[in-house]
């Protein structure tokens, strides 16, 4: 397995695009009042939506969608779920490839 460190910028609302397993990948990550979610596109499809965002818990939990992976946010600096204030730093968000893909 390998794990891929994703840039993320301290804003409560943000879209990327990065390559991962050869595909193209856009992540939609935003703040609510209920917390931090991530949206999934895959090649310009939506694989998920509306996903929350949570300290060592995977987000897409679907190996059949055909990511190969899976994008996991990690405090750095103890346990707590992720705020858009410590995303790229005390949030850091990785995607974990399992090879399945």
């Amino acid at each position: 397995m390998t794990a891929v460190q994703i840039p993320l910028a301290a804003t409560a609302s943000q879209t990327l695009n990065v390559i991962l397993n050869q595909q193209l990948v856009r992540l939609d990550v935003y703040q609510r009042s209920t917390g931090l979610y991530m949206n999934v596109w895959i090649n310009d499809a939506q694989v998920v939506a509306g996903a929350i965002c949570q300290n060592l818990n995977p987000v897409v939990h679907a190996d059949y969608l055909g990511l190969g992976g899976d994008f996991m946010f990690v405090d750095t600096q103890g346990s707590d779920d992720p705020a858009y204030d410590g995303l790229g730093a005390r949030y850091v968000l990785t995607f974990v490839e399992t090879g399945n893909g």
